[in-house]
């Protein structure tokens, strides 16, 4: 049964680390007209897309027969009124939309204003001119935020449901997971840089770690999220820590900030400005560590994969694929690692900084 059971945990690791990479020659067909694309470029194309947001939940695409499997997205747009209507009217940026009277187009991920010829102007930089809409369309990315925060509901209520039959009562289930994860948020990190005041930022603490380790573990199954991946959600998040920071900051916080006690007069005009950036940046490096890692994670995984279909056609090579495959089979669990290591990063350094600003000095 042991044997059994770690065979299934190997093929699992296999078809995790592989499968969202099934589709990588499953490239959009190139419009009439234009020459078809290479393999490189439909593997430079591929990567790209996985590393951005998207209107339409792709699965994979059957380039024969020039299908795409998966489920259209709603479309919210702010335009003189609410817009709302199916990404699949868009047919994956090949047709117009139009709604009362007004024509949109999906060009490059972004929906854009346009004519009923769906023109497109650009500038000296071949960037486009034409208007966007405000949009509050429910993207891959907002389903992936959904789908974390309701398999966090259904976690902590089932442990939360455990603690209330008393205080001696022992997890089951899932809870038995979580409830080291939780003692470890409090003991490692929060009790350590806040102080007694640590029950006060705990909600925070542990939902922004399980929010950011969930995602990353949802990064590297098949559905291909790339939540953490994405710089808008991680400047929401190092936000939501500048924030807190700042209105529960003390006194003391304050004074060190715009008027450091114990620096002759002078330099107090000097290192003000200096502590007013470092305010910003803080959250800055919390937003950059997270985005930047996980995308160079994503990229990485997703370019050892690609080398399979590069020497696709040089079999001669001995062992390339093999190779291939286990220095991805290898990274996959190092990603397993960074999953946890940022959300430990993000959760440390925000306590960190939480309990700079509350923190008590002594005056003597």
């Amino acid at each position: 049964m042991v044997s059994l059971k770690r065979a299934l945990l190997f093929f699992a690791v296999i078809f995790f680390a592989v499968a969202p990479f099934t589709r990588l020659r499953a490239a959009e067909e190139a419009h009439h007209g234009e020459e078809p694309k290479s393999q490189a470029e439909e593997i430079q194309e591929y990567s790209q897309h996985h590393l951005q947001d998207d209107y339409y939940f792709s699965l994979f695409t059957d380039k024969n027969a020039g299908k795409h499997y998966g489920f259209p997205l709603p479309v919210i747009l702010i335009d003189n009124g609410f817009k709302v209507f199916s990404s699949g009217e868009f047919h994956h940026g090949e047709s117009l939309v139009e709604k009362d009277g007004q024509y949109y187009k999906l060009y490059h991920s972004k929906i854009y204003k346009t004519d009923a010829a769906g023109t497109i102007t650009y500038d000296e930089h071949n960037h486009p001119l034409n208007e966007k809409p405000l949009d509050f369309s429910i993207t891959k990315n907002v389903v992936g935020l959904f789908l974390a925060a309701i398999l966090l509901f259904w976690a902590f209520l089932s442990l939360a449901k455990t603690y209330k039959k008393g205080p001696n009562a022992l997890p089951k289930g899932l809870g038995r997971v979580l409830e080291p994860l939780v003692l470890y948020v409090r003991d490692e990190m929060a009790l350590p840089n806040i102080g007694h005041r640590y029950r006060e930022f705990m909600p925070y603490l542990l939902s922004v770690f399980f929010l950011i380790f969930v995602l990353n573990l949802l990064g590297l199954t098949p559905l291909g999220f790339n939540v953490t991946g994405n710089i808008t959600v991680t400047l929401c998040l190092a936000l939501f820590t500048f924030v807190i920071t700042n209105v529960k900051g003390n006194k003391d916080y304050w004074k060190h900030i715009f008027w450091m006690p114990g620096v002759p007069v002078p330099f107090k005009f000097v290192l003000a400005p200096i502590e007013v950036l470092g305010m910003f940046t803080k959250p800055f490096s919390l937003m950059l560590r997270l985005f930047a890692n996980i995308t160079a994670g994503h990229s990485v995984v997703m370019g050892l994969i690609a080398i399979v279909y590069l020497f696709q056609q040089q079999l001669t090579i001995p062992g390339s694929i093999g190779v291939s495959m286990l220095l991805t089979l290898i990274l996959t669990f190092l990603e397993l690692l960074v999953a946890f290591l940022q959300a430990f990063i993000f959760t440390m350094l925000s306590s960190l900084f939480i309990g700079m600003a509350v923190e008590e000095h002594a005056h003597h």
